[in-house]
């Protein structure tokens, strides 16, 4: 295993900065965020562009990755988190169009994952989506496959932002919806698992791991503190507003010995990638390089 960080808390820094500090302590890897340059994104860690895949080359792609591995860090994935499934019929043209150019970059660059979402439409119910679901991402898996790339879905319900995500959710949540997504694709596709978004759904994480092991092709390593009182104000129909707080590794519900154990057993020797949304460790980058820090600390050594 190798111990990386997914670049989106620091979306004013130069990659190249990020790579430097990122290697000086004990990340070794690097998830880059590919948004486009010109997105407007406003969600929360979107919009991100420490690389801009448009017009990739193989010249420039090798030029990218010899400086990242001259400074120390190698390349994960590329993230790249729309929603392909969005109601707007000119969103969904772009944001799929745009994940076509960050699977041709990431062929280009040797990345061998490409991290992203399945999407979802809030107004259509689970079995419209996949309909939906399996016109839109068919073109897709097969762009990845003749490009040698995987495509890792991250596993959550994506039901925080207003504008555009607004109020729905990711199909791709649950192990039901995976069952089903990966005998539609086959193994183009698996899993980026966030454990995070298990404990917040009541899922068995060892159980993912044990049944799933061999299509989690990338993870966030992010934790998720249950704050009782909002539980109990609010209740589970709430889907979690109001009481599911992300967290760094090692300040929330997530059980990391069982967490790591499963994934030795079921023999995943890929990268733990720090995925920092903890708001108690933001403000300046100071801060969120101290949370880092912290998740290293908790993380590195089941990291061999």
């Amino acid at each position: 295993m190798k111990l990386g960080l997914l670049t989106a808390p620091f979306p004013e820094t130069p990659i190249e900065e990020v790579a430097d500090w990122s290697a000086a302590n004990g990340f070794s890897m690097l998830e880059v965020c590919c948004w486009p340059s010109d997105s407007g994104s406003t969600r929360r860690y979107g919009g991100i562009c420490h690389i801009d895949v448009d017009g990739m080359s193989k010249d420039r792609a090798d030029d990218i990755v010899g400086d990242l591995a001259a400074r120390g860090v190698g390349i994960s994935g590329l993230g790249y988190y729309p929603n392909p499934l969005h109601e707007d019929a000119d969103h969904r043209e772009a944001v799929t169009g745009h994940i076509m150019k960050v699977i041709t970059a990431a062929s280009l660059m040797g990345v061998p994952v490409v991290n992203t979402f399945i999407g979802a439409n809030q107004h259509r119910t689970q079995a419209d989506n996949w309909d939906h679901a399996k016109e839109i991402w068919h073109p897709i898996v097969q762009h990845a496959t003749d490009s040698g790339v995987k495509i890792a879905i991250e596993n959550c319900p994506m039901i925080f932002s207003l504008d555009e995500w607004p109020a729905g959710h990711n199909l791709a949540y649950s192990p039901a919806m995976w069952r089903t997504m990966f005998e539609e694709f086959g193994d183009t596709v698996g899993l980026n698992l966030d454990p995070s978004h298990l404990i917040w759904q009541m899922i068995d994480v060892g159980r993912v791991i044990d049944e799933f092991g061999e299509r989690i092709y990338h993870i966030h390593a992010k934790d998720l503190e249950i704050d009782e009182e909002g539980l109990f104000n609010h209740g589970i129909l709430s889907l979690g507003i109001g009481w599911q707080v992300p967290r760094l590794p090692g300040l929330g519900d997530v059980d990391w010995d069982e967490f790591f154990s499963s994934l030795y057993r079921v023999g995943y020797d890929g990268v733990i990638c720090v995925e920092h949304e903890d708001r108690q460790w933001e403000g300046d980058d100071e801060l969120i390089k101290r949370g880092f820090l912290l998740a290293r600390n908790i993380l590195a050594p089941y990291v061999v």
